[in-house]
């Protein structure tokens, strides 16, 4: 496990401490938690933006071919 030396705006250290002490959590553990899940938002992020980014480089081609499919009907 790493440590390290973090500095907060005090509004946010002391709603987090509001916040530790009514769900009863160490503090190191909310805030790993809550890196963790800033971390999956932030890959969601990434992937969603590469999805978008490969869709618009094959837009042109699928609507040929999607085109091509609707004259065989």
């Amino acid at each position: 496990m790493k440590s390290l030396s973090l500095k907060l705006k005090d509004t946010v250290f002391e709603e987090t401490e509001s916040i530790i002490s009514r769900i009863n959590k160490p503090r190191n553990r909310y805030i790993n938690e809550a890196i963790e899940f800033y971390n999956l938002l932030q890959k969601r992020k990434l992937l969603s933006k590469q999805l978008e980014k490969e869709s618009n480089l094959v837009r042109e081609e699928s609507m040929k071919v999607l085109a091509e499919f609707e004259e065989l009907l």
